[in-house]
């Protein structure tokens, strides 16, 4: 069985810094893609990163490009995202997703197989 497990989620200050984990376990291939979405209250949920443990690639939305950076441990199984420069509108739940391939975009959305619970950021003016 597939799991992800996502924690780091809180409340921070307008241009503070919050770091987000997800560990994978159960995954049935050697290499993952691990996306972040988040979904703030009334809007749909949109992919902001993504890492690929197969060359370590990353992929970012412009909502975040230069402010969050997406890592991976891959002893651990584990995909990071920090966010810095953080901005109230970032207040949203985060989720991560794991897939064998990263797509962000439209598509993003009904890509990933394999979903964690969230966890709430909040980002306070």
């Amino acid at each position: 069985e597939v799991q992800l497990q996502a924690s780091g989620g809180g409340l921070a200050e307008a241009g503070g810094s919050l770091r987000l984990s997800c560990t994978v376990s159960g995954f049935p291939f050697d290499d993952f893609a691990v996306a972040w979405f988040r979904q703030a209250p009334g809007k749909e949920r949109e992919a902001v990163s993504c890492y690929s443990s197969s060359d370590g690639s990353t992929h970012y939305a412009d909502s975040v490009k230069g402010r969050f950076t997406i890592s991976g441990d891959n002893a651990k199984n584990t995909v990071y995202l920090q966010m810095n420069s953080l901005k109230p509108e970032d207040t949203a739940v985060y989720y991560c997703a794991a897939d064998s391939a990263c797509a962000l975009g439209m598509v993003a959305l009904k890509w990933y197989d394999y979903w964690g619970q969230g966890t709430q950021v909040t980002v306070s003016s």
